[in-house]
């Protein structure tokens, strides 16, 4: 399973000058505290690893020494094992795949949905290992990047879980695209995270922490020295604020930290989506979505969800365009969630 890569609830503690409690809010355009309900990401998160160190050693020393031709026909069986095993991720599938696809979802769709997901956790592998030349790698949006880049500062760099936040990182720090440090929370997925850090110790050093007294400091730093900044935006975990935004046709709780973090720094937004294409293919898409945003103190909650929204609606597009690359399976959309049994999607 993916990192978390978010900005965390407790890194904004102290944003106090961006409160939102206190804040006018209109009908619709609230921003919630944290409570005490422990979201489905959470749940997620907090569930114990299936991939023990043994098994990625073994598939390691397989995709290495036999190849990824051999590495991705493995790839067969072991999503058939989750595809059975996996009962409330197919089912969170399922549920996805019919809003995006807007028909009628069968096993076979499952299917290729939760393989799409292995393939990026192999490609994963060799993109660590700095095989970046393995690959087919389409870039839309170079422009965007070329004209920060130009100005000297550095910028947010905002994704999500829909495709391979991988293919980005290998680009920007193996290739030398462009600076970028992360706002990643490793804590979770503890084989795994150390699995793929020993494979590629300079990458794993681009991390920033959320949670530590120094982060939004760090933050600051490397942009001020023309770094891009990634997170991600679609999960939301126990401490962040939130805001309602429609998407794929129903409400769904989003985090507000990435606009709140935007404007604590004053700083440029793209929007980022890696996308897998199949086979060794990847499309990468960069966006420009906001050169400073602004939160008037009367108006901040509604203006907050209007950013939300903006991001949420380049969201559903690609999650519409490349389906198969959303990587959230859990329940996403807003409901009871009560004793609701998850197994681990981790391979």
């Amino acid at each position: 399973m993916p990192e978390k890569c978010a900005v965390s609830g407790k890194s904004l503690q102290h944003m106090d000058d961006y409160s939102t409690t206190s804040a006018p809010q209109r009908c619709g355009y609230s921003v919630s505290d944290p409570s005490s309900k422990i979201s489905e990401a959470d749940r997620w998160a907090t569930l114990p690893e299936r991939g023990t160190s043994a098994s990625l050693q073994l598939i390691a020393w397989i995709a290495v020494r036999l190849g990824p031709a051999v590495a991705r026909l493995l790839l067969y069986p072991i999503t058939v094992y989750f595809l059975i095993t996996a009962g409330a991720a197919r089912r969170a599938s399922y549920e996805f795949l019919k809003r995006a696809r807007g028909r009628s979802v069968h096993w076979r769709h499952v299917f290729r949905h939760l393989h799409c997901f292995a393939a990026t956790i192999l490609d994963r592998l060799y993109l660590l290992r700095g095989e970046f030349g393995r690959f087919c790698v389409t870039i839309q949006g170079k422009d965007v990047l070329k004209r920060q880049m130009e100005t000297g500062k550095g910028a947010i760099l905002l994704g999500s879980h829909l495709g391979s936040f991988e293919v980005l990182r290998a680009l920007g720090v193996m290739e030398r695209s462009f600076p970028l440090k992360v706002l990643m929370d490793t804590g979770h997925n503890e084989n795994i995270t150390r699995f793929f850090d020993a494979l590629n110790p300079m990458i794993a050093g681009t991390v920033i922490a959320p949670d530590r007294p120094d982060t939004l400091i760090k933050v600051r730093e490397s942009l001020d020295a023309g770094y891009f900044v990634g997170i991600l935006g679609d999960r939301v975990f126990g401490a962040d604020k939130t805001t309602q935004c429609q998407f794929l046709g129903e409400p769904a709780t989003f985090p507000v930290g990435p606009v709140m973090l935007a404007a604590l720094m004053h700083c440029p937004v793209v929007l980022f989506f890696g996308l897998y294409r199949g086979r060794n293919r990847y499309e990468i898409y960069f966006e420009h979505f906001a050169g400073d945003i602004s939160l008037d103190r009367e108006h901040r909650a509604g203006e907050i969800q209007s950013w939300m929204q903006r991001y949420v609606a380049r969201l559903e597009y690609y999650a519409r365009f490349a389906p198969y690359n959303w990587f959230n399976f859990y329940p996403f959309w807003d409901q009871s969630a009560g004793d609701l049994k998850v197994k681990s999607l981790s391979l």
